[in-house]
């Protein structure tokens, strides 16, 4: 069974092993869109042999210069987190990835995750709708990226393909980040940003408006709010 609708993203992916043996795991569990997000690990010869028959997925991959490009097209963000750091994150278990498949229907959704050492940055995760928890032993939560990927993969082979209803398109990613950069400039010319930590603050609001997969109608909502403070704030002369 091909997903086609279904990509997965490794950002700033450090070693060429762990690069192969994830392409291994898209491989064996029916996916073919395998993303980059740079610098990463080349497609080299140790990748190669670790892939293991998954040579056209390193051959196919595609390199992004950030995680925004890279799940642009994407209705539905899953960042892999152990959700340490600021602010409350809409979590996710393994066990509700078959369902997010089901509800998202023909929605792209991407798989994010993050470097080895480091996992994503707070920046990264912002841009995630939700975020997915391996329930692992907590004295030793972090698996080997390759592994997360198959154990991700592995539960989205539980989607029922054959039970979704009918529901609004979600929109794609770069639409919620369009809609996000209306905000923010909504929000600097009210002087919302005059506290200070600005970076800091969109992300948190990132999360709360955009924290979830949002419907194509809900982003033009939102985009039409913050265009109405704009054009009321220039007809005030503002």
């Amino acid at each position: 069974m091909q997903t086609p609708r279904l990509a997965v993203v490794l950002v700033r992916l450090g070693l060429a092993a762990n690069l192969g043996s994830a392409a291994r795991a898209c491989k064996n569990f029916g996916v073919s869109d395998l993303r980059l997000v740079e610098p990463a690990a080349p497609a080299d010869e140790e990748a190669g042999r670790l892939a293991s028959g998954a040579d056209d997925l390193l051959d196919g991959l595609v390199r992004y210069e950030s995680l925004p490009a890279a799940v642009a097209d994407s209705g539905v963000v899953v960042a892999t987190s152990s959700l340490r750091g600021r602010g409350s994150h809409r979590s996710l278990s393994l066990s509700q990835v078959p369902g997010l498949l089901e509800e998202a229907g023909k929605a792209r959704v991407a798989f994010v995750f993050g470097p080895e050492k480091s996992g994503l940055t707070e920046e990264e995760m912002s841009h995630a709708s939700v975020f997915l928890r391996l329930p692992t032993e907590p004295g030793f939560p972090t698996l080997n990226v390759s592994h997360a990927v198959a154990v991700t993969l592995a539960a989205s082979r539980l989607a029922d393909d054959g039970s979704r209803g009918k529901r609004e398109d979600w929109a794609p990613a770069a639409d919620v980040e369009s809609m996000m950069g209306h905000w923010d400039r909504a929000l600097e010319a009210i002087g919302f940003y005059d506290t200070g930590h600005r970076d800091r603050t969109l992300r948190d609001i990132r999360r709360l408006i955009a924290g979830r997969p949002l419907s194509s109608r809900e982003v033009a909502i939102l985009r039409g709010v913050a265009n109405r403070v704009l054009v009321s704030l220039k007809r005030k002369g503002k």
